[in-house]
């Protein structure tokens, strides 16, 4: 049996040099940048290429991919570690290679791609020369994709794609773009779509507009409403099967959703330090905010939210781990990705408090992380249907009891108690007939 709650200390030298050049030489990058992921940005280029090339001599890079990409083949659980010490910038994934939404992109081209779309597009997509997009929301479609309406016809030795997608992130750079249809109109709901690879430049693939975030302060919005018409992609350009769509989209999901959880630690530990800076540094009526009884309250509660998350994320990595199957820890992480906005959007409001008038300010990002909370409650799936669907697996198991009363009220817990010892109270009593009064 194996239960520690201490990292190795090899892990924990590179996690502490990844914690001091995220902080020294990433964090203040995301002051001078528009965007991590536009690769088309020279201003960019110049400040991110050279650290990523520091953390491909570190061997630090892509560690989410197995070995025979390019990566370390970390487990989820060591991921997770890693992951907190870059959640808390803008441009840490994009520095170290494991950025959504291309991570879990390069796990459905790793598993599912033809050798020339490996080349293609997989390849330097992991290099971090290109990006791409996740095109999968439809603007009528929300949470439910069995209703989907975008459609993928076979003509000939093509696909030909029509229809609208909503928040296709980073289409604006993205070099390709994989794309959900309904290939197959009249199969179960779950086995209609298919999932293929679009170049971003595919004749008929509009941008009808870019979508801006509050909180996001970009010159031009990155989440692209798209629309599909007449878009001819080759018939190889198929990802899996036919109508395998729902089970390869959770080839990256699974993924995406604990990796969102793992950056989101490191997100809302930042946002507790500044917190704890401001209560010490202030004082009011002559005492630090630090001593005063609600702002401890503040302190308190935030650090015991994010504890418990934190835990939450450590063993659900743990049992992906396990398990070597996103279908089998299902459960986890819904419970993960449901319970990411409180604590963001918590620890964060209480931040803003504690700072004052300052924290509501630009000059501070408590507020682009309390409207951050409300997209990490959307993204990969709303938290309405990640715990609809916790709540349904938790019961499952559980056998309903039959009777007007439940069998563990305490009338008949006493009788099942009194036949069980029958014989020893018994003697009990012979020995004592008065009883212990």
């Amino acid at each position: 049996m194996a239960w520690d709650f201490e990292t190795d200390p090899e892990v924990q030298r590179e996690l502490d040099w990844v914690e001091e050049f995220v902080r020294d030489e990433v964090e203040p990058v995301d002051q001078v940048i528009e965007h991590a992921w536009n690769t088309r940005d020279p201003r960019r280029n110049a400040l991110i290429k050279p650290l990523q090339e520091r953390v491909r001599e570190r061997e630090l890079w892509a560690c989410h991919l197995g070995p025979e990409l390019g990566g370390k083949g970390y487990g989820q659980l060591r991921l997770a570690l890693l992951n907190e010490k870059l959640g808390r910038t803008h441009s840490g994934p994009v520095v170290f290679g494991c950025q959504a939404p291309d991570s879990g992109n390069a796990e459905i081209l790793a598993h599912y791609g033809s050798d020339f779309q490996k080349k293609t597009y997989l390849e330097p997509l992991i290099e971090g020369d290109i990006v791409s997009s996740f095109s999968m929301t439809e603007p009528h479609g929300g949470s439910d994709p069995t209703g989907f309406r975008t459609t993928a016809v076979l003509d000939g030795d093509s696909w030909v794609i029509n229809g609208e997608k909503w928040f296709s992130s980073h289409a604006l750079f993205a070099e390709f773009l994989i794309v959900m249809a309904v290939t197959e109109p009249d199969a179960a709901p779950h086995e209609r779509m298919s999932m293929f690879v679009v170049p971003a430049d595919a004749p008929g693939v509009e941008r009808v507009r870019d979508v801006s975030v509050w909180g996001h302060e970009e010159p031009v919005g990155t989440h692209q409403y798209l629309r599909y018409t007449d878009v001819r992609v080759p018939a190889e350009n198929l990802l899996g099967r036919r109508g395998e769509g729902f089970a390869v989209a959770q080839t990256r999901l699974g993924g995406g959703r604990i990796h969102h959880a793992m950056r989101t630690v490191g997100l809302v530990q930042r946002a507790f330090e500044l917190m704890k800076r401001r209560a010490v540094s202030r004082t009011t009526k002559g005492a630090r905010l630090a001593d005063k009884q609600l702002v401890q309250e503040m302190i308190a509660d935030s650090w015991i939210q994010i504890e418990q998350f934190r835990l939450l994320v450590l063993r659900t990595a743990w049992k992906i781990d396990k398990h070597d199957d996103y279908r089998a820890v299902r459960a986890d992480i819904a419970a993960v990705k449901a319970a990411m906005p409180k604590v963001l959007l918590d620890v964060s409001s209480r931040a803003i408090q504690i700072h004052g008038s300052l924290g509501i300010s630009k000059e501070l990002p408590f507020g682009k992380w309390v409207m951050e909370s409300f997209h990490m409650g959307l993204a990969d799936g709303a938290t309405e249907v990640h715990k609809t669907n916790l709540a349904k697996a938790l019961v499952r198991s559980t056998t309903p009891d039959d009777g007007l009363f439940p069998p563990y009220i305490g009338p008949e817990l006493t009788r099942e108690a009194l036949g069980r010892y029958s014989e020893l109270l018994a003697e009990a009593d012979e020995v004592d007939p008065g009883g212990a009064a």
